[in-house]
């Protein structure tokens, strides 16, 4: 018998050139809610969602659940009725921080079978069923939503350039070319063009941007001393690794005065870390707020296929932009639909230029980037705003009036 959590109420690069069409389909931004304040208020019917996912209660070696967690926190603020259904791993049931989910109804199943014995009565009254990447047997479970949902069905695609590079090599186990018409929406953390790919390459009816998010209630400004004057979080990557040599570590090897630190897991013993920099294998979710707030600037490295696919923020670039702390960060194209360069973020392909903004920007002006850049992220990047814009996309395909 499989656990219940009921409470009331997250290696290929892409490599296709997707830039040749003459404009976009759907814009980088399309379907955003630019909203503020008191606007930010739901104006559509609710709805019963269903969200199969990979993880909402253990945030363990993935980042799907912190995303999950919030939009359907938000989701339910917002009056809509949503059941997230979790498949029973060991891994995650032993590294479980969030067995009991506030929000919503969490249920947890131990197989494909079980899932329909117990859930397909959910599954085909939903409004809105979305079904997400790295979900076990998501091809299989695909084809069940699909082919019995009476609702519109979505797929959610967290790690889209990771997904399309490897469609293209061979598949995934969580998605099938095949599959991709079959759903009716297509979400994505990526924007850009590759939307317009999915749609002409794979058939997708309605390819929309669903971009990551900050949970406001974690991230905000504190007052703390400033330990380091620049600062990089992440988990090594051979792709990543050249970048941060140039944007911090050969910084670091000319500034001694100056003080770094890099925290994450996996970096090989044949890195030379300078004196300067502060080494931490391991920092947990309840510590980065205080790191972002500890830092005078902090980098932001992109992984490949992210630059080659363009319109892939990651998470951090919002989480320290809502603490207030000036980034600097690699290029990558659409980074200004997100950020305005030199006001909101810094923009860095070499030592010297980080070094230029080590030296050269004042205190008032750090403060006012970062400053700048925490305004545009509580006016588009909140969990809320994403609520809103799945709402709104679910009333795209529903046409349903607005109350």
């Amino acid at each position: 018998m499989s656990a219940t959590r009921t409470n009331g109420s997250r290696n290929g690069c892409w490599a296709i050139d997707v830039s040749g069409n003459n404009g976009l389909m759907h814009p980088p931004n399309a379907g955003r809610f630019s909203a503020s304040g008191d606007s930010l208020v739901s104006t559509s019917r609710k709805l019963k969602i269903v969200i199969l996912g990979l993880s909402i209660t253990s945030s363990w070696g993935n980042g799907h659940a912190t995303t999950y967690r919030a939009l359907v926190r938000e989701l339910c603020a917002l009056g809509h009725d949503v059941l997230f259904l979790e498949r029973d791993t060991e891994w995650y049931a032993s590294n479980r921080d969030l067995p009991n989910p506030p929000y919503g109804r969490t249920e947890l199943y131990s197989s494909l079978k079980e899932l329909k014995q117990r859930f397909t009565a959910d599954v085909r009254r939903a409004d809105l069923v979305i079904v997400g990447s790295y979900v076990m047997e998501g091809i299989e479970i695909g084809e069940w939503v699909t082919r019995i949902a009476e609702g519109p069905t979505a797929f959610y695609d967290i790690d889209t350039p990771i997904t399309m590079a490897r469609l293209i090599k061979g598949g995934v186990g969580y998605l099938s070319a095949a599959l991709i018409p079959r759903y009716q929406m297509y979400l994505s953390f990526t924007g850009g063009p590759l939307l317009n790919f999915i749609e002409e390459h794979y058939g997708s009816p309605m390819a929309r941007p669903l971009y990551c998010s900050v949970d406001t209630s974690l991230y905000f400004p504190e007052e703390r001393d400033l330990k380091w004057d620049l600062g990089y979080m992440g988990t090594y990557s051979d792709d990543r690794q050249p970048t941060l040599e140039r944007l911090l570590l050969e910084p670091a090897r000319r500034l001694n005065e100056k003080k770094f630190v890099v925290a994450g897991p996996q970096y090989p013993r044949s890195v030379r870390w300078p004196k300067n920099v502060k080494r931490f294998t391991h920092l947990p979710p309840g510590k980065h707020r205080g790191f972002y707030n500890s830092q005078r600037f902090t980098l932001n490295v992109t992984r490949a296929n992210m630059i080659a696919a363009g319109f892939s923020p990651s998470v951090r670039l919002f989480e320290a932009a809502a603490c207030g702390t000036p980034i600097i960060s690699d290029f990558w194209e659409g980074i200004d639909s997100f950020f305005k360069p030199d006001r909101e973020i810094l923009i860095s392909g070499s030592a010297e230029e980080t070094l230029a903004y080590l030296q050269e920007t004042s205190e008032v002006e750090r403060r006012n980037i970062g400053q700048r850049a925490r305004e545009r992220v509580l006016r588009e990047h909140t969990a809320r705003h994403r609520a809103l814009e799945l709402e709104n996309y679910a009333r795209e395909i529903l046409k349903f009036s607005v109350l």
